[in-house]
C-alpha cells in the first residue's frame, strides 16, 4: 500500500498526479488526511481523503509519499502521528518519497542525511547533511525519492512507479499519458 499524506495546504499538484499515476499502473494507493477527512491545498481545492492518519495500516506500508505545499509540510511537521509515519517507513526499509519542501521535513527526522536529494530552489538550506543535485527533477537514492516541484510531479511520480514495479510499468504509464 502507498500512503500519500495530505496536510492543509498541501500542493495539489504534487498529490494529485502521483495519486493518479499510481492508481494507472494497478498500485494500490490510498490519500491520508492529516488535518482530517476533508483537506484543502495550497490553491483552496479540497479532496476528501481515503482515510484519516488514525486509520493507516502501516502493517501493509510499501511507500509513503508526501507531497509540499508550505501549510502542508507545516501540517505535517504539527503532526506527531505523521512524523512516526515517516520515521516507520524508513526504520523498517520502505519507500519514503516527498517532493518540493517536503523533503525538509525528511532533512528533520535525518532521513536524508548522506542521501542525494532534490528540492524546490531554496530549500536545500535546510536540508542539513544531504547532498543536494540542482536542476534534477528527481532524484532516487536506494528508498529514497525525491522530487523537486509542482512542475516535476509527472517524472516524481513515474520515478514511484518505477520502484514499486520496474521500467517497463513507468515506460507504460508514460506511454498512456503521451509524454513528449
Amino acid at each position: 500500500m502507498v500512503y500519500v499524506l495530505l496536510g492543509t495546504g498541501f500542493e495539489e499538484v504534487e498529490a494529485i498526479t502521483p495519486v493518479d499515476l499510481l492508481r494507472r499502473a494497478g498500485i494500490d494507493v490510498l490519500t491520508v488526511g492529516i488535518t482530517g477527512k476533508t483537506v484543502f491545498g495550497g490553491h483552496n481545492i479540497g479532496i476528501e481523503a481515503d482515510i484519516t492518519l488514525d486509520e493507516m495500516d502501516l502493517t501493509n506500508l510499501e511507500m509513503i509519499v508526501l507531497p509540499g505545499g508550505l501549510g502542508g509540510v507545516a501540517s505535517c511537521r504539527a503532526s506527531q502521528g505523521a512524523l512516526n509515519a515517516l520515521k516507520f517507513a524508513w526504520e523498517n526499509g520502505k519507500f519514503v518519497a516527498a517532493i518540493c519542501a517536503g523533503p525538509t521535513v525528511l532533512a528533520d527526522l535525518h532521513i536524508t542525511d548522506g542521501k542525494e536529494v532534490t528540492c524546490y530552489p531554496g530549500c536545500e538550506k535546510d536540508m542539513g547533511s544531504a547532498k543536494c543535485l540542482p536542476n534534477t527533477a528527481c532524484v532516487r537514492d536506494g528508498n529514497l525519492i525525491t522530487g523537486t516541484s509542482a512542475g516535476c510531479a509527472i517524472p516524481f511520480a513515474l520515478a514511484l512507479i518505477e520502484a514499486l514495479k520496474g521500467k517497463d510499468a513507468a515506460k507504460k504509464v508514460a506511454q498512456q499519458i503521451v509524454i513528449r
